[in-house]
């Protein structure tokens, strides 16, 4: 080894002198009389001549000492021509790696207070170096081992680094070195796909954005791998942190992989569980005919699906949780922990979590780095996707690259140097070890849910101060339950999904088949609510009811959309104005300015038909005056102008009056033609005409009164463009009935020039996040999606009500206004184009 480490020169120097000394030692350059070369021995170097004559020949031939010819010879005969290598063995130099003549003492002393150092901050080398003497003195006496000097000790100490890492790497890198076994590794080895299936979570280095809130989170990845294959066979992205029902469905993708996305190539499409790739079948079989088109669609899943026999996961929560733990007793599955801060006992998994870094998570917006150092300034204000984007990004990539792409961990000890990848290694492993039976029960899933022990009434099932009921339930209300346990002690076993609280699910023992418990206010409830957020509320009377009663979707709704005072809600929920006050806050829905919004006492016995739309609350009853008004003018710019009122407010109570009574109420001006009611305006007026004093109409015209000049110098919409936003098309009316809405409506036609929104906020200058904000609204008022989001390398698309908004739109583009002013333009595409390349 040290011969093989020298150059051509030095290799000839070492044997050049190893030469001289077989001369001096032999009489022969090359030590044996057989090889002899001419004129050999030479008579200064015969055998008869005594030996110290021979070494002062020598040296008087070298130019050197007799003393350095002594020290060649014993070395030669120690070590051969290893021992003549300048430095030696026992000379070594710190260009040549090792310790040289360190005294063992030393070495000993400076590992020991290396170790120390383990679990301590990480030291410097002078402060090891400063502390080996007084050590040393302490142990052996002063004096008895001599100390090395200070550049000697510093490269005695860098190879001790590499045994006892402790001054370059991080200290926790130390510490898992530090921990490592002294003996050979060992793991284990699986045969087959499903013998041991690695589970584990880890916190993405990338921001995502909460759909409910708007607001950037922290986001995890839940990850089952086949080790095998090195499959992904199911994967989950949660908010925040994973518990015990996420790990639960990630196997259930296991058993029930999820279905492919409906633009993934077909090589990334897995075949449904019992079609293998290789068998063909008649065509005619399989194509749907002219007459069954809705059968034509692309099936496939995102994965294979598997069986596991053991699952190997960490000391998280989760995963020793009596949920999982159950789940897995259920099905027969084995449970093997890791050992406690040993990563390589998943060491496959966890190099994919970094092949998911470096592989998608980096070239999306909002990503964070690997660590501290690595993060950006704001990276958290790029948060652009939605989790459950993040996660279909995530899918698509295992799917479309990772199980597609060749594994330097997969190999196969019969065919040395195949590169096979995890779709080809599980083809393999089934071509080995047969096929694999899933479970066919179309109700496994229950068994992945969290079982929890109930007594029944005659009202159902009560969980968590809910009541749920149905009737699954018959003949067992009030009965004592026939199951044995710890755990019973005459309770039934109900199934909870702690995503959707709005049901239970209950087995009865005599059918064997499951029911839904319906929670009481389900009804009430337009999406499933999560037990995660279930807050507690108080009630009027001091007893706790659960917050989703007050979900934003279904608040907004009766607060916003149909004008109910706090007042109401809380009576009907049962709660008190100022915690319905609160929620509303916490919901970020805007306060209404009108106070008083239940319904308006008229003291009128009788309400005509007609009128009854008109009359729920005190919004509605002002608008029907605004009508009652305005309906005898030529125009509304004319009766704008005679009642002193804003064209814009007039325009907006006309537009909601008529969506609240189902119909136009006035032909708007036309040319020469002046305004006037449709039949159904002449009906509301002859209706409420007998009830002006009730309603408040007043009977004489209110004068006249000047339009006020805006504080900003911005012009008032005048009554012209008042009448043309009143020709806008029904599709494009719950948008532009406001200043603000009509402005999303303006932004949102600017944006779908843009292959994304994020291109989009770059070349206008916004926040990201905003735009995004205000997309998101847009939608809520039209009541479905807009645009599709692409992922990486695909732009966004227009649903179909997309599609419809922006034809709808595009004709009335300058009625909607400016939404920059006359100081900044867009830049055009094209230019933007430019720009970026």
């Amino acid at each position: 080894m040290l011969l093989a480490q020298l150059s051509d020169e030095e290799l000839a120097e070492v044997r050049e002198r190893a030469a001289h000394v077989n001369e001096v030692l032999t009489g022969f350059r090359s030590g044996s009389d057989e090889l002899a070369e001419p004129g050999e021995p030479r008579p200064q170097y015969a055998a008869t001549v005594p030996k110290l004559q021979r070494y002062e020949a020598k040296a008087i031939e070298l130019g050197v000492s007799v003393r350095t010819i002594k020290r060649w010879v014993r070395a030669f005969l120690t070590d051969r021509e290893a021992g003549l290598v300048r430095g030696g063995p026992e000379r070594r130099s710190g260009d040549m790696g090792g310790l040289g003549r360190a005294d063992p003492r030393w070495v000993e002393m400076a590992l020991e207070i290396l170790a120390e150092h383990g679990k301590d901050s990480k030291p410097t080398r002078g402060k090891v170096i400063r502390s080996v003497g007084p050590r040393l003195e302490a142990r052996h006496g002063e004096g008895e081992v001599k100390l090395p000097g200070r550049a000697t000790a510093y490269r005695w100490l860098q190879e001790l680094e590499r045994r006892l890492p402790t001054f370059r790497l991080s200290t926790k890198r130390n510490r898992d070195i530090a921990a490592r076994p002294p003996g050979a590794y060992g793991k284990l080895r699986p045969t087959r796909p499903g013998e041991y299936l690695l589970m584990d979570t880890t916190r993405l280095d990338v921001f995502a954005m909460d759909p409910i809130t708007m607001k950037w989170v922290q986001a995890e990845l839940t990850v089952a791998m086949d080790w095998y294959d090195r499959c992904v066979t199911g994967l989950r992205v949660t908010p925040v942190s994973t518990s015990s029902i996420d790990v639960a469905a990630v196997m259930f993708q296991t058993f029930r992989p999820r279905p492919a996305g409906k633009d993934w190539p077909a090589h990334a499409v897995w075949p449904d569980h019992g079609i293998p790739r290789t068998v063909f079948v008649e065509r005619k079989a399989l194509e749907p005919g002219e007459e069954e088109p809705e059968k034509a669609k692309k099936h496939g899943v995102a994965s294979p699906a598997l069986v596991p026999e053991t699952i190997v996961v960490d000391h998280g929560k989760p995963y020793i949780s009596e949920h999982i733990t159950s789940v897995c007793q259920r099905l027969g599955l084995s449970i093997q922990p890791a050992r406690l801060r040993t990563g390589r006992d998943k060491g496959p998994l966890e190099r994919f979590f970094k092949t998911v870094r470096e592989g998608v998570l980096e070239v999306l917006p909002g990503y964070k780095g690997p660590d501290l150092f690595s993060r950006g300034e704001r990276p958290e204000d790029q948060a652009f996707f939605f989790l459950h984007e993040l996660e279909a990004i995530i899918r698509e990539w295992v799917a479309c690259v990772y199980h597609l792409r060749p594994h330097r961990g997969l190999v196969d000890a019969h065919v040395p140097g195949l590169n096979l990848s995890p779709a080809a290694m599980f083809e393999h492993g089934i071509a080995r070890a047969g096929y694999i039976e899933v479970p066919r029960d179309p109700a496994l899933g229950f068994e992945f849910l969290k079982t929890e022990w109930k007594p029944t009434h005659h009202y159902g099932v009560e969980i968590r101060k809910c009541r749920y009921n149905g009737p699954g339930l018959g003949g067992y209300r009030g009965e004592t339950s026939e199951y044995t346990g710890p755990k019973a002690k005459g309770l039934w076993p109900v199934q909870v999904d702690p995503d959707n609280i709005n049901y239970i699910y209950f087995r009865r023992p005599d059918t064997r088949r499951w029911h839904t418990l319906q929670w009481e206010h389900t009804p009430a409830q337009k999406f499933p609510i999560s037990q995660r957020h279930g807050t507690r509320l108080r009630r009027a009377d001091g007893t706790s009811c659960p917050a989703e009663l007050l979900d934003r979707d279904w608040l907004h709704a009766q607060y916003v959309d149909r004008h109910r005072s706090f007042k109401d809600i809380g009576q009907e929920l049962g709660v008190t104005p100022g915690t319905v006050a609160r929620w509303a806050r916490h919901h970020h829905i805007p306060r209404q300015s009108n106070r008083h919004l239940s319904r308006p006492a008229l003291g009128i016995e009788y309400i005509p038909a007609v009128l009854q739309p008109a009359l729920n609350n005190n919004y509605q009853l002002r608008r029907l005056r605004t009508f009652f008004q305005i309906a005898g003018y030529r125009s509304l710019g004319d009766a704008c102008a005679a009642l002193g009122l804003s064209s814009h407010s007039v325009t907006n109570h006309l537009a909601r009056l008529e969506e609240d009574m189902g119909g136009p109420l006035l032909v708007r001006t036309q040319r020469s033609r002046p305004m006037e009611p449709t039949a159904l305006g002449h009906q509301v007026l002859d209706a409420a005409r007998p009830l002006s004093d009730q309603l408040g109409v007043p009977t004489t015209a209110v004068p006249a009164k000047p339009i006020p000049p805006s504080r900003r110098g911005r012009p008032r919409t005048t009554a012209a463009a008042a009448t043309r936003l009143a020709h806008l098309p029904a599709l494009l009316r719950p948008a532009a009935g406001s200043y603000g809405g009509r402005l999303r409506l303006r932004r949102f036609l600017e944006a779908v020039q843009y292959p994304n929104l994020a291109a989009f906020a770059r070349a206008e200058g916004l926040d990201p996040s905003t735009v995004t904000l205000q997309i998101s609204r847009l939608e809520r008022d039209f009541d479905g999606r807009l645009l599709d989001r692409g992922g990486p390398g695909h732009a966004m698309r227009l649903t179909g009500l997309g599609k419809r908004v922006v034809a709808a739109a595009q004709p009335y583009r300058d009625q909607l206004g400016d939404l920059h002013g006359p100081r900044h333009r867009p830049k055009p595409p094209q230019q933007l184009t430019d720009d970026l390349t």
